[in-house]
């Protein structure tokens, strides 16, 4: 019980969330402390039932002894007035012995009434303790779902982004290998060009030269000389 009274002690005094923040893991601490706490539960009702239970049978025994000592009080006073004095004189005496008795009954129960507070608070207390860490856990393992997601886009964009550098640099590739087939088609049509024109200058070569222009010159000379009268 006294191991359960100092950790309550610490209960008392501690602030939940703000020794939560201080931990690495809260969401492993909380479950600790949570079967620390129902386990510790259980020993706190049956020690505060029986406080309770002791304040009860004080107050109960006070009450008996404060109605004995009024009704000696009163069979006192009914003695005298029936004239026995010897019998009051019997009836006060164990008033008196009865209010002795009372005063340690009195302490008995301030004692046990102040236990029974006391357990009482610690009890509602832990209870009010559990609920919050009951709270607190389900929000933490909501908040892991969320991380986790997160993680896991996290991860899915690295990817992504990885693959649209792939993407780019592909793209690249695709651009230069255009380049060189563009480069490549434009230097065959240049060839191609200039065997066309090879081909005709040596044809050219070989042709005869003047024979269709000399000709009709020449036909042109003799025209003019026989009108002239000098082809005689």
């Amino acid at each position: 019980m006294a191991g359960i009274l100092n950790r309550f002690k610490d209960i008392m005094s501690s602030n939940i969330n703000a020794l939560l923040d201080k931990v690495e893991d809260p969401q492993k601490m909380i479950d600790q402390y949570l079967r620390n706490l129902e386990s510790d539960l259980g020993k706190v009702k049956a020690e505060t039932a029986a406080v309770m239970a002791e304040e009860t049978r004080s107050k109960r025994e006070l009450n008996e002894c404060t109605d004995s000592i009024n009704k000696m009080q009163n069979y006192a006073e009914k003695a005298l007035l029936a004239g026995n004095e010897a019998d009051a004189r019997i009836f006060l005496e164990k008033k008196e012995e009865l209010s002795k008795k009372l005063v340690s009954i009195q302490q008995t129960y301030d004692i046990a009434k102040e236990n029974s507070t006391k357990m009482r608070s610690m009890h509602d207390k832990l209870v009010k303790d559990i609920g919050e860490l009951n709270t607190r856990r389900n929000e933490l393992k909501a908040k892991m779902a969320i991380a986790q997601t997160q993680e896991k886009l996290n991860k899915i964009g690295s990817s992504v982004n990885g693959a649209m550098g792939n993407m780019s640099k592909f793209d690249e590739m695709e651009a230069k290998i255009n380049k060189r087939l563009d480069t490549a088609n434009a230097m065959a049509e240049l060839n191609s060009s200039n065997q066309g024109e090879n081909i005709d200058d040596l044809m050219a070569k070989y042709d005869e030269p003047g024979n269709s222009s000399s000709s009709e010159l020449d036909d042109e000379i003799a025209k003019l000389k026989a009108k002239l009268g000098l082809d005689k």
